[in-house]
């Protein structure tokens, strides 16, 4: 019985030396765990425990996630697919992106504005930006819809 709450002890100290660094979700905290030769079985207890306590949590793993690949540029379906790799729910998933749902099309056109700047010339070069905008996560409809938009402003410019 000592060895187990030895082992519990053990579990929880890593658990929060790991969470005092950064936010983990609940499976990438359990991966971690097992790569250091915890049992399942205890870790899931911990983690259980941890989650009560308020000290793990994936809706709070998700929103600071999301807002830091946000900040660096990615969009939604980027962020998702990284989240749902982490274990995070899809509910969880879409309370925090419907969070900045109204700014991902202004997203989407200022990551096209850092990296081009200038309206496709050719559907070649629509085609570049278009493949760069939605690798970096954004829907075809979002792309779509600034590509049109930069084309529309350059011949509203005579350009």
């Amino acid at each position: 019985m000592e060895e187990a709450e030895d082992d519990a002890a053990a579990i929880r100290d890593c658990s929060i030396r790991l969470l005092a660094r950064r936010e983990h979700s609940r499976l990438e905290l359990q991966r971690k765990l097992e790569a250091r030769d915890f049992l399942r079985g205890d870790i899931a207890a911990v983690l259980d425990a941890l989650e009560w306590e308020g000290l793990l949590s994936d809706e709070r793993f998700a929103e600071i996630f999301s807002r830091t690949r946000f900040e660096s540029g990615q969009g939604p379906l980027r962020i998702r697919a990284d989240l749902q790799a982490r274990g995070v729910d899809s509910e969880i998933i879409d309370r925090v992106l419907e969070l900045v749902d109204d700014s991902w099309l202004v997203h989407c056109r200022a990551a096209w504005r850092r990296r081009f700047g200038v309206a496709p010339a050719d559907r070649r070069e629509w085609s570049r930006q278009a493949r760069f905008l939605s690798n970096r996560g954004f829907s075809a409809e979002h792309v779509r819809r600034v590509l049109d938009a930069v084309a529309e402003d350059d011949a509203d410019m005579g350009g």
